[in-house]
């Protein structure tokens, strides 16, 4: 794949964010950005529909160097992508010959990008989207506890080990990772000093920063 352009939809502190960040690592500010008014119904639009039928960000638009365009909706398949597509950034470990390495690091990006994210969305709509008589209380118990009990633990022990999610230096897995972990402390999740210090660590980064400089145009829910 030759890449001659790349557009990001994208909406403040949400999925975005961490394409967005993974784009300033790999092209600093060499791509579009587009903002949606999500909470103003933009993705709703017919226009925005017949690009992502999910009516959601991100999508990456990426032109190719026939001046083809190839459309992504899912985040963690583009953040994979992305670093696969700049292997001199050192994003990930590289996908031939196979190690260890590469399949922890996906294992790692896959499941901050679902099973962990999941969680997270369904506390998210439950306690800041959906109107009071569609919202369930045991619903955010039941996620809250099993990120309590089942996720931190395992993330802890990976950041005690290494400072990281998965080996010993920044990957795109942590683009995943850390951008949960900024929503989880969101709901008082992750509140504990290894997370601290990773997000720390992390933030250090100019990508990040440029990433989630726009993070004060962000409102939890709809006004």
């Amino acid at each position: 794949m030759q890449i001659k352009h790349i557009k990001l939809y994208h909406f403040p502190m949400s999925r975005s964010a961490r394409v967005k960040w993974i784009l300033h690592e790999v092209l600093d500010e060499d791509f579009e950005v587009e903002t949606m008014a999500l909470y103003e119904g933009q993705q709703y639009q017919p226009a925005y529909l017949a690009k992502n039928p999910n009516h959601g960000v991100p999508i990456l638009e990426i032109t190719q160097a026939d001046d083809s365009v190839f459309t992504m909706i899912e985040s963690g398949a583009m953040i994979s992508l992305l670093a696969d597509a700049y292997p001199e950034r050192q994003l990930a470990p590289p996908s031939v010959p196979f190690t260890t390495a590469r399949a922890d690091y996906l294992q790692m990006l896959h499941f901050g990008a679902t099973w962990f994210d999941m969680m997270l969305w369904q506390i998210r709509l439950h306690r800041d989207l959906f109107q009071e008589a569609e919202r369930d209380e045991r619903t955010i118990t039941r996620y809250k506890a099993k990120i309590e009990e089942e996720v931190e633990p395992q993330l802890q022990a990976r950041l005690d080990a290494t400072g990281f999610v998965s080996g010993g230096s920044f990957t795109a897995a942590d683009c995943v990772m850390a951008h949960n972990v900024i929503w989880a402390r969101l709901y008082g999740l992750c509140a504990g000093d290894p997370f601290s210090r990773y997000l720390d660590e992390v933030s250090r980064r100019p990508a990040f920063q440029a990433a989630f400089a726009d993070s004060d145009r962000f409102a939890i829910s709809p006004s």
